[in-house]
């Protein structure tokens, strides 16, 4: 019997245009590798030279102007809130007398954190206002978090509030969650493997300063602290870890010393502060080996201008004409 025709086909999709391909097992390394390069085009293009990175919790909200309620989100970046047994007291349920202990405890310490919050905010605008004053063709110093709530919007917005450019490094979940609104739009990421946002926080970092925060912080930190500790980074780097009350309770990091686990020198690797200007104090000695004025018969360098940067190719050639 003859083989009957076969019917007509669709054209196939381009392979990076194929959803089902590019998000199958066999294009992770393309994901890995946009991961990289399209952060990369996009720092160069916005003229990002290094940033200053604040680490801490995002399960907490402030208590500002903007916001009298103290409440606790379920998970670090969740948009939906703890369940009310594991909310702090309200000023309503303390009057009465129908708080428990444990929501009693919880209302001292969002106390604390907002404070923390507010800190955090604080902080990053007195570097966004210092870094942009910096004269350069480049950003320099840019306020960067992980994106979230918490310490990162505080972070964000600080620096959003002192006019300069902040970056957001967010993190896709498994749950409802988005970037707080203080991120410049053309800096705000988001990405899928956490190995890869963990490169871009410690690839442009000069400075870190680790707020108050839970596992997400811990590891954070601990991982640029390692990374300073073997002399991996091929820089120096001023890391700040805010707030000793709260993270002397939490880690004994001289313990570690002690007992001989790091060297007594590992100690040195960081140092503790307690309000806004202690730390930036510290930001501005550790960040001054960075700071290169002119050589003696070169021009002033201006300000970074403010059109987005030329590409390799605009700026080196050759022209090569698009394909259609």
């Amino acid at each position: 019997m003859p083989i009957p025709p076969p019917s007509p086909l669709a054209a196939a999709p381009l392979a990076y245009e194929d959803k089902d391909f590019v998000d199958s097992p066999d294009g992770r390394m393309l994901r890995i590798m946009a991961e990289y390069q399209e952060p990369l085009a996009r720092f160069r293009r916005e003229r990002i030279q290094d940033t200053v990175v604040f680490f801490g919790s995002a399960r907490f909200r402030a208590l500002d102007e903007a916001n009298k309620e103290l409440e606790l989100l379920e998970n670090t970046g969740s948009l939906t809130p703890a369940p009310p047994s594991e909310q702090p007291a309200t000023p309503v349920e303390i009057a009465a007398g129908e708080a428990t202990q444990q929501k009693l405890k919880l209302a001292e310490a969002a106390v604390e954190m907002a404070r923390y919050y507010e800190d955090a905010r604080r902080l990053a605008h007195m570097v966004a206002s210092w870094a942009c004053r910096l004269p350069g063709r480049r950003h320099r110093f840019v306020v960067t978090s992980g994106g979230g709530p918490g310490i990162m919007e505080a972070a964000n917005r600080g620096a959003y509030e002192a006019g300069g450019k902040t970056i957001g490094l967010n993190i896709k979940l498994p749950f409802e969650q988005r970037p707080n609104p203080y991120i410049t739009p053309s800096l705000n990421f988001n990405f899928k493997y956490f190995f890869m946002r963990k490169y871009w926080f410690a690839y442009l970092a000069k400075a870190l300063v680790v707020f108050p925060g839970g596992f997400g912080t811990l590891d954070e930190m601990f991982e640029l602290l390692t990374l300073a500790q073997t002399h991996k980074l091929d820089k120096q780097i001023t890391i700040i870890i805010y707030g000793p009350d709260y993270w002397k309770n939490v880690i004994n990091l001289e313990l570690l010393a002690e007992k001989g686990a790091i060297a007594f020198k590992d100690t040195d690797l960081f140092q503790f502060a307690d309000t806004p200007e202690e730390a930036f104090a510290m930001l501005q000695a550790g960040l001054a080996a960075s700071i290169h004025p002119p050589a003696k018969g070169e021009p002033e360098q201006g300000q970074v201008p403010s059109e987005p940067s030329p590409s390799a190719q605009e700026l080196l050639g050759p022209d090569i004409a698009p394909t259609r």
